[in-house]
């Protein structure tokens, strides 16, 4: 299962407590303060990771809680500090404050950290507040508690491609034809319900990394549909591939297919709207087909890519042109 935003509360450790401790030995009658400091609270600490490629696992529980400091000890021996926990996400994850809602940290690339709650100091033993005039201290702090925040994660996918359209027009086909992926292909709509991501192989040296995410209708930006909740996963994209279904079988006419998803980008944010893009003529496998993919580049007023991911045609024609355009993006 695919899941890309969550909210979890994170508590870090609390610091170990000094000691108040005077050092006892059969020859030694004056031994003095040896209370030690107590130990450093461990700390709640956030990794984006190329191992992890959902927050559906870090989303199953609500609160993270680091360790606590161990309390100082005689012979002026300081507590062990408390294990920091580690929390490992999807690169391109998102961290905002869960109160204010302000952005604290993209985790846009592998091995980023953040330190979401520090640690607690350790208290001070009594050892530490020995001096010439006061020799013999009973006094010791006890540790600082550790930060407790919530926090909620959105995860925006890093792909450079991005594959838009109605429900059925051909995208999960054509990531399956490039790739490796695996996404679900019938002949309903919305068979895609999280997004997918493939690496496409265009020569002997170089690869797109390109998204399928679940189709647009009308409406998608003001949360109809499912679109809209992947709408972001789009922004991280350098290039957006355009799908149109101008086969005989589609039940929405070409032109009005590609009106709908272009109103769509703009809507949700004229950034959206100006990226690169590569309007395809999906599923052109006959006369009729080609036909509506004539009238949709007229609408359109530049080339339209024939494809056809079961025959394999223009497949190869598409992947040189978008790595064209996200070389020179």
């Amino acid at each position: 299962m695919f899941r890309d935003e969550c909210e979890v509360e994170v508590c870090a450790g609390k610091g170990g407590d000094g000691l108040v401790s005077f050092r006892r030995e059969k020859h030694v009658p004056k031994g003095g303060p040896d209370g030690g400091n107590g130990g450093q609270g461990g700390s709640v600490i956030l990794v984006a990771s190329t191992e992890v490629h959902s927050l559906l696992e870090i989303g199953r529980r609500h609160r993270y809680s680091a360790r606590d400091g161990a309390p100082g000890g005689p012979s002026n021996r300081t507590g062990r500090d408390g294990e920091d926990l580690i929390l490992e996400v999807p690169v391109g994850t998102q961290v905002l404050d869960g109160e204010h809602g302000n952005l604290l940290r993209d985790l846009a690339r592998p091995g980023q950290r953040l330190e979401l709650a520090r640690g607690g100091a350790g208290g001070r033993g009594n050892c530490s507040f020995a001096s010439a005039v006061r020799q013999a201290p009973r006094l010791a702090t006890p540790g600082e508690v550790g930060e407790h925040r919530r926090v909620r994660l959105v995860l925006k996918l890093l792909a450079e491609v991005g594959l838009v359209g109605l429900p059925n027009a051909g995208k999960s086909t054509l990531l399956a034809r490039v790739s490796a992926a695996t996404p679900k292909i019938a002949d309903y709509p919305f068979t895609t319900l999280s997004p997918q991501v493939g690496i496409a192989r265009v020569s002997d040296y170089d690869s797109l990394v390109i998204a399928d995410l679940p189709g647009l209708i009308e409406g998608a930006a003001q949360g109809h549909g499912l679109g809209d909740r992947f709408l972001k996963h789009i922004e991280r994209c350098s290039v957006l591939v355009q799908l149109v279904d101008v086969s005989g079988g589609c039940p929405t006419d070409p032109l009005e297919a590609w009106r709908v998803v272009d109103r769509e980008l703009a809507r949700s944010s004229p950034a959206l709207a100006a990226k690169p893009r590569i309007v395809v003529a999906s599923k052109c496998e006959d006369a009729g087909a080609e036909a509506q993919a004539e009238r949709l580049e007229t609408e359109v007023g530049r080339p339209v890519v024939r494809l056809s991911s079961h025959q394999g045609r223009g497949v190869s024609e598409l992947l040189q042109l978008a790595r064209e355009l996200v070389r020179r993006g």
